[in-house]
């Protein structure tokens, strides 16, 4: 009887005692199941694109469309979020200027990903004078504040988009530039890019295959954090009147309007400045989950 119930043991692993089953492995979407915070975000973000997409649909008005007869319309009836000084409906134009934002936005972080992530990946794989000459010009950028640095970038160039894109893009390259090169300083020495490199490897494939799928997670956390903080970034600049220009919705120009209507019509500010808020709440939630994810000494 012993020896049969050893043979079933053996038969049917699933019911040997929880000390000696195997340990199966915690899927990526079990993790961020665990991970609230991340999701939160995630969850955040995806309503700001699936808006930005669906802007034509989901607007309930001509974000340009002006109404003499409804100006400074309190929230209600036809226009959920009210009206501005000109009557038009501040909904319908805070959901178009969000496509303003995201594409700014996102466009500004890929540049300074790709410019300054390279050019931080190259210092600390070479060293020697490229380490120096790059990290003494990321020096020199991040000795400016950012928004007075991408002013004085569009006083110069002008303030069309591509312009806008590649000031705050600029402003946000040394951050990258550093992470990636701290990040490479902490790989570049260990064991497996040694064997490779013994194995007759050249830089190319070390730095494709060795180097950068092991230093991703600190560049994607980055990202989505700078995310954040080109919103911002914009919203500043069209706030001066330095951004977007007007009557292009953008919710920095929005809240310069409706300064001189906050008492009065103050829905004209909350709305656009809640929307610049929770949509920076949601990039920072999802940057400090991917933290959290992608870091196997936090893994959950």
């Amino acid at each position: 009887m012993t020896a049969g119930r050893h043979a079933a043991a053996i038969q049917r692993p699933d019911r040997l005692p929880g000390h000696a089953r195997a340990a199966r492995p915690v899927t990526l979407g079990v993790r961020v199941a665990r991970a609230p915070v991340a999701l939160a975000g995630a969850v955040i973000v995806a309503a700001y694109v699936l808006a930005a997409v669906l802007a034509p649909v989901l607007a309930p008005a001509d974000p340009l469309r002006m109404a003499p007869q409804a100006l400074l319309a309190p929230p209600g009836g036809g226009h959920p979020f009210g009206t501005d000084q000109f009557g038009r409906d501040v909904l319908s134009r805070l959901v178009f200027g969000s496509r303003t934002s995201l594409v700014v936005s996102f466009a500004s972080t890929a540049l300074a990903l790709g410019a300054g992530g390279a050019a931080g990946i190259l210092a600390g794989y070479c060293g020697g004078m490229l380490d120096d000459a790059v990290m003494r010009a990321m020096d020199v950028i991040f000795a400016f504040p950012a928004v007075l640095l991408a002013i004085a970038i569009m006083a110069v160039a002008g303030t069309a988009p591509a312009t806008i894109v590649l000031a705050i893009g600029l402003v946000y390259t040394p951050q990258f530039a550093r992470v990636g090169r701290a990040s490479v300083l902490q790989v570049r020495g260990l064991e497996y890019v040694e064997a490779a490199r013994a194995l007759g490897g050249g830089g190319r494939r070390i730095l494709t295959r060795h180097i950068l799928p092991n230093i991703a997670a600190p560049l994607i956390v980055q990202t989505s954090l700078s995310l954040s903080l080109a919103i911002l970034t914009e919203s500043a600049l069209s706030f001066l009147g330095l951004g977007t220009q007007p009557p292009t919705p953008s919710w920095g120009n929005m809240l310069a309007e409706s300064r001189r209507f906050m008492v009065t019509a103050p829905w004209t500010a909350v709305f656009p400045g809640a929307a610049i808020a929770l949509i920076v709440l949601g990039f920072n939630l999802l940057g400090d989950g991917l933290r959290d994810l992608l870091d196997p000494r936090l893994r959950l």
